[in-house]
């Protein structure tokens, strides 16, 4: 089933403002809605998108309420307050679940068939409000997840081995935050072992490149906040990533967060594991063989989010 190409975007601040950017450059939607308190912005920010109009494909883009999410084929939350220096993405929570709680029963009362799509921060613990706060089927409640730290894991290889990243295959899965891991045993390069492939092309990145590659993804985003002050090209060219795959029913595998259902015997926590995205949202789960100890770190990604997700009541 082909989906149509609304999208309604609630935060117009430097992420919502970038996704209706990009949405609207790659030729992604055909209508977008921002909406947000401070309407000024939101007419200002579709005000200076729209008057590039004339070098894209038709689009109508405009600011506007709830009640104008009605007909959204996907609803993407990009509310809340935003990470600071040396903030972490759990310390947002109580601000931004509360926030949640204000708008979610509202937004879904005007669009309950759209794909909710949450770039939120702590992405994981608000797929997880959206999920028991919405009363919506878990498959259409989709978190950004970890398809950021991913890209940022292939970017992160591609320039320690020289090669593309169109042939770097691996995943940052668990939570998009400080206990993800590096599945090694999934990933691979030009279809070697990654393992294999640096050991036999790479040795000059030394015994302890796994570690170092890792710590470079987990550092990324506070290493750009603390250089620029907010995080939001990558993270919008991601969320653009997930929308052409709802729309165009693709049925892609990506690394998104979703609530689990006995994946790896894990119920009750959304993290991100590879799932398949389509215009249902998540489908189902490519729950490939993980080691014993790729195992016990995606459990104890689980048992810090769910820890977390026990002291908020919804």
């Amino acid at each position: 089933m082909i989906k149509g190409r609304k999208v309604a975007i609630l935060g117009a601040g430097n992420v919502g403002a970038t996704i209706a950017y990009t949405l609207a450059v790659q030729e992604v939607a055909s209508e977008i809605v921002l909406i947000d308190l401070n309407k000024k912005k939101s007419e200002g920010e579709a005000m200076d998108i729209i008057q590039g109009a004339r070098f894209i494909a038709p689009l109508k883009i405009y600011s506007g309420d709830y009640s104008d999410a009605a007909d959204s084929d996907i609803v993407i939350y990009t509310l809340g307050i935003a990470r600071k220096p040396g903030m972490t993405r759990l310390d947002l929570v109580n601000t931004n679940v509360g926030i949640f709680k204000e708008v979610v029963k509202d937004v879904v009362h005007y669009a309950p068939d759209a794909i909710h799509l949450v770039v939120s921060n702590p992405v994981d613990i608000l797929t997880y409000a959206v999920v028991k706060l919405s009363g919506l089927p878990a498959g259409r409640v989709i978190g950004s997840g970890t398809l950021l730290d991913t890209s940022r894991l292939r970017a992160i290889l591609s320039e320690q081995t020289g090669k593309s990243y169109v042939n770097i295959h691996a995943y940052v899965l668990a939570e998009h935050g400080d206990t993800s891991f590096i599945p090694w045993s999934m990933a691979s390069i030009f279809g070697v072992k990654a393992e294999e492939y640096v050991g036999q092309h790479c040795a000059g990145l030394g015994e302890n490149w796994k570690a170092d590659v890792l710590e470079g993804v987990h550092k990324a985003g506070a290493k750009i906040i603390a250089n620029k002050g907010a995080t939001y090209y990558a993270v919008s060219m991601s969320v653009c990533e997930i929308c052409k795959n709802i729309l165009a029913d693709s049925n892609t595998i990506l690394s998104v967060s979703n609530l689990l259902t006995g994946q790896y015997g894990l119920n009750e926590v959304c993290l991100s594991l590879p799932f398949s995205v389509g215009a249902q949202g998540v489908s189902d789960c490519l729950c490939a063989k993980l080691t014993s100890d790729e195992e016990a770190l995606l459990n104890k990604s689980a048992d810090s989010l769910k820890a977390v997700c026990k002291e908020i009541k919804f």
